[in-house]
């Protein structure tokens, strides 16, 4: 990583920060270290935000005055993981080829990053009026919690900005809604027994068959509502289960299931409805399926994850600033959960706009095309030109 004022081109910023692998469940200090030793350079001092491990941090840097009302760039230093995926070339070396930059994260999300830390010498130049926030997190791609240190500070010893854009790749286009998230454990502890005689257990395996069912109900009753807005696709709430595992033979009744589930929530969704709706089938299936010859079992839920989701504040500064130096004239919806709700929990108004298909995410080979790197370049001079005025 360059340092002592050294200018890189977003491309040469985005080859360092794919050089550093930084997959969920590994550290992202090295990559945070080279961003501070680089932003060092040109004079930038740096709030550190690490994790209860010690193992990851986030970070937050201030360009501009030290005042109320500036603009947060958020992007995230995590990327998710390549094994098993048929790479045709290094995932951590960028390679640039056919008109575009191949490595992972390219898209989700350092080229965002690079190119908001390549324009830092053009911040300082541009005598901002309007502060620019630079915040690099850890673990959007499985919690979402990597910037909830830093964006506690606002308001706090951090003045607190006016309105954050997340660079999640929308192609550009200016997200004011997407879909929360919610991941569950579900384990059915059952008692073991022979299959001949089932009045001496409690099958796990056939109650965890019995709530993926009533969960596949609940789905449908979310598929049959739709969503009013019209604005997603899919055009509902969903529900998936996504893992199974139980038993230890075909004539043993299973002592133990796991299965892991998730639900993707609209906007409007009421966040206690699901599991309320999940609770009264675990009720059922204890009774009816797993203690039907005697107290032998039970079922517990672990929440992993819930991330809320981002919902619609029409004339929103984030959303009149995102629209006009991104050249749209509406917004858009996305599918998928970012860390903008939880800037919107904390009171700022927040959209997702970056640049980059995010079909390309989590691909292998994947790719920014080098016309994306440069309409976000052209996208984050037109607001550090607002932010001079």
């Amino acid at each position: 990583m360059a340092s002592n004022g050294e200018r890189l081109t977003p491309l040469e910023m985005l080859a360092r920060l794919v050089a550093f692998d930084t997959e969920s469940d590994k550290s992202n200090l090295a990559l945070i270290d080279a961003v501070c030793a680089y932003l060092d350079g040109w004079g930038v001092p740096v709030r550190r935000f690490p994790d209860a491990s010690g193992t990851k941090a986030a970070i937050l840097a201030t360009i501009g005055p030290e005042r109320e009302g500036g603009i947060v760039l958020s992007g995230h230093t995590d990327v998710v993981p390549v094994a098993g995926q048929p790479w045709t070339s290094d995932p951590f070396t960028l390679r640039v080829a056919g008109g575009r930059a191949y490595g992972r994260g390219a898209v989700d999300m350092k080229g965002f990053c690079a190119t908001a830390l390549a324009l830092v010498p053009d911040m300082l130049a541009a005598d901002l009026a309007r502060p620019i926030h630079l915040l690099l997190s850890y673990d959007e791609e499985t919690t979402c919690l990597g910037p909830m240190d830093a964006i506690a500070r606002f308001g706090e010893d951090v003045p607190r900005p006016g309105a954050c854009i997340v660079g999640e790749p929308t192609g550009l286009d200016v997200a004011d809604a997407h879909k929360s998230i919610v991941t569950c454990l579900t384990t059915v502890h059952g008692r073991e027994a022979h299959s001949s005689r089932p009045e001496l257990g409690a099958n796990a395996v056939s109650a965890a068959c019995d709530l993926v069912a009533a969960l596949n109900r609940i789905a449908d009753r979310m598929i049959e509502r739709g969503d009013p807005s019209g604005r997603f696709d899919p055009p509902a709430t969903t529900i998936h289960v996504g893992t199974i595992q139980g038993g230890t033979a075909r004539n043993i009744l299973a002592r133990e299931c796991r299965f892991h589930w998730e639900y993707r929530g609209l906007p409007d969704l009421d966040p206690r409805e699901i599991p309320a709706l999940f609770a009264k089938a675990v009720d059922e299936v204890t009774t009816r399926r797993l203690n039907r010859y005697g107290e032998y079992g039970r079922i517990d839920t672990l929440e992993e994850v819930d991330i809320p989701g981002l919902a619609p504040d029409p004339g929103s500064e984030a959303e009149r600033l995102a629209l006009r130096i991104a050249g749209r004239n509406r917004t858009v919806a996305m599918p998928y959960a970012t860390e903008a709700g939880r800037f919107q929990a904390a009171g700022i108004p927040t959209v997702v706009c970056g640049p980059g298909d995010i079909a390309q995410a989590h691909q292998p080979d994947e790719f920014i095309t080098l016309d994306a790197l440069a309409a976000g370049e052209a996208f984050l001079r037109r607001l550090i030109a607002e932010c001079a005025a």
